[in-house]
């Protein structure tokens, strides 16, 4: 009796952060994206530092965080601007990583953060994914996917044109919008910073971009920054010691002016016949400083 030979279709192993491309061929949206990364990544660095003695977590900038595999397989990824995930060792197997694939480490991204060129709608966009009775697929909008499938725990869209900063916070598997304090800023909880707007200059633009404070509305450095104030501190400190040995000089010259106009004055109040006593009363000197002074 013959066997007739069953053809069974093994499901494809899932790839991992080395077998999905780091990149999907788009250009970058515009000139501010990378600095602001830079900006965000750099003031942060001393609160994880903090969180993190361990080193163990990762941040993002323009990587794909792979939700589900597909063909081509940058359909299955959405690459916020910039994120942090925290409790994730900084290699893999001794590499670096070249995307995040959920189904690999299993922890959601704290922190996404979207830079839009636009209106903020493809960042808004909330389509649900879905197949059509054909087996057409419906691509789910970004908003849809950081809140049900990444379930990213805040959420934030920075509108670049307008300034205008939307920030999301995952509660009961959904997003609510949050409002920001007195200070115009939105509070991240699990690591006691603020993420606001600040005006200023920074590799060579000046506008408003995104900054990290503390919970007491201090502004967190970068690290150019801080080694700017502990520079003006070195010189203020310095400038402040010359000067306090300028005074002092000027004080030991004035004493010793005044010193020797003493001694000067020892001969003459000795000529009018005061007594050495009287002399050194008088000149706030011993009786033997006026005797060597005047060889008496």
């Amino acid at each position: 009796m013959t066997h007739a030979k069953i053809k069974i279709d093994l499901p494809q192993p899932l790839l991992n952060h080395t077998q999905l491309p780091d990149e999907d061929g788009t250009f970058v949206k515009n000139f501010q994206e990378h600095p602001q990364s830079i900006l965000l990544t750099d003031s942060i660095g001393s609160v994880l530092q903090q969180r993190h003695p361990d080193g163990n977590y990762a941040i993002g900038q323009d990587s794909g965080i792979y939700w589900r595999q597909t063909e081509p397989p940058e359909k299955g990824a959405e690459a916020p601007d910039w994120f942090y995930v925290p409790n994730v060792p900084p290699l893999l197997d001794g590499e670096f990583r070249r995307s995040y694939c959920l189904w690999q480490e299993k922890i959601a991204p704290l922190i996404a953060i979207e830079f839009a060129s636009g209106d903020g709608r493809e960042e808004l966009d909330k389509t649900p994914l879905s197949v059509s009775e054909d087996a057409e697929t419906t691509k789910p909008g970004k908003f849809w996917v950081y809140e049900r499938i990444i379930e990213v725990a805040y959420y934030g869209v920075y509108i670049i044109k307008t300034g205008k900063l939307e920030m999301y916070h995952l509660e009961d598997n959904s997003y609510r919008q949050m409002f920001p304090n007195e200070r115009g800023h939105y509070l991240i909880e699990p690591l006691g910073i603020e993420l606001g707007k600040w005006e200023g200059s920074y590799q060579n633009q000046t506008q408003l971009w995104l900054r990290w404070w503390d919970s007491e509305g201090n502004l967190l450095l970068t690290g150019s920054e801080g080694k700017e104030i502990e520079k003006a501190r070195a010189e203020a400190e310095k400038a402040r010691a010359e000067a306090e040995k300028a005074r002092g000089d000027r004080l030991a010259n004035q004493l010793e002016q005044e010193r020797q106009a003493r001694k000067n004055a020892i001969p003459q109040l000795l000529a009018t016949g005061m007594s050495v006593e009287q002399v050194a009363q008088t000149l706030s000197f011993t009786v033997e400083e006026v005797r060597k002074i005047s060889g008496r």
